[in-house]
């Protein structure tokens, strides 16, 4: 069921980010979709109202014109949940907008990364990594920093299926079993 989660997610996103495209407004609408997409995930009363068969489809759809002028959304993705309302497609929101962010990225030529670290990152360290996978991807990098004190000292870049591991842990763990093979 998730990867037929994860097909209906793309088939939807594709669609909305075609409108997008044409109408020149690509970017905006995936940041107000990835707001809704927050809005819905984080409210766990929300999200058991919409998907809950007990309640009629017309009262759901008040609760959600309600709680859409949080997010301000256009009156193109105003439609668009509305429709997921009705298609009972609701619970594939997250995937989404994470599968339109993708879109966004790709077309804007950018990709996401993930630094962490095991004490949060000076800004001029954060900026030379960043650089640094800008350069490994050839594309513009947004980053994201976490914190991880299992590292102990060193960086973990991700991006994609790109994973650049440079911690003090990683090179603990290789010295081991070079040491102790088994």
């Amino acid at each position: 069921m998730a990867a037929l989660g994860g097909s209906v997610a793309r088939r939807y996103a594709r669609a909305l980010f075609q409108i997008g495209v044409d109408k020149g407004n690509f970017e905006a609408l995936g940041q107000e979709v990835e707001d809704l997409a927050n809005l819905y995930s984080s409210s766990a009363e929300l999200r058991q109202t919409l998907e809950s068969p007990v309640f009629p489809m017309g009262d759901k759809r008040a609760v959600l014109e309600a709680a859409l002028p949080r997010v301000a959304p256009s009156k193109l993705l105003h439609d668009f949940i509305l429709l997921l309302l009705e298609r009972r497609r609701l619970p594939a929101l997250p995937l989404i907008a994470r599968a339109f962010q993708e879109m966004v990225d790709a077309q804007l030529g950018r990709v996401r990364a993930v630094i962490t670290s095991a004490k949060p990152l000076d800004v001029m360290v954060a900026t030379e990594v960043q650089r640094a996978l800008e350069k490994r991807t050839g594309k513009k990098v947004l980053v994201r920093t976490e914190v991880d004190p299992e590292l102990l000292a060193g960086v973990v870049a991700r991006v994609g299926d790109l994973v650049l591991d440079g911690s003090l842990r990683t090179r603990l763990e290789n010295m081991h079993t070079r040491i102790l093979p088994n």
